[in-house]
């Protein structure tokens, strides 16, 4: 059994950032669609309802990275913290079978010495 100590802040909070812009990608269709249907219905005294849902959903990705990278840093550094009061988190490692070097084609051996 492995245990992880501790984690790097930033490369955690980048990967956040990535994890988290990506749903801000995956939103921003159907916050447009909303918007869109919402700019259909008429309204006279709002005619910038469709502009202000693009404008938004272009947002929504950056928002989504950089409150991910905040929240990724400090999950982080939290879990840095709570791991040196009572451990981190176990992990079950299988040892991979390291790979020959150099690789010998099949049917060809290498020269004996005796």
């Amino acid at each position: 059994m492995r245990v992880i100590q501790s984690v790097g802040v930033f490369s955690a909070a980048k990967i956040m950032a990535l994890i988290q812009a990506t749903f801000g990608l995956i939103f921003a269709p159907f916050f447009l669609l909303m918007s869109a249907l919402g700019a259909m219905t008429g309204a006279k005294n709002a005619p910038f309802t469709g502009v202000i849902g693009l404008v938004v959903a272009i947002m929504m990705p950056i928002f989504y990275g950089v409150i991910g990278f905040i929240f990724g840093a400090i999950g982080a550094a939290l879990y840095n913290l709570f791991a040196k009061w009572v451990g981190g988190i176990e992990v079950n490692v299988a040892a991979m079978s390291p790979v020959p070097y150099p690789l010998q084609p099949p049917g060809t051996y290498p020269a004996q010495t005796t």
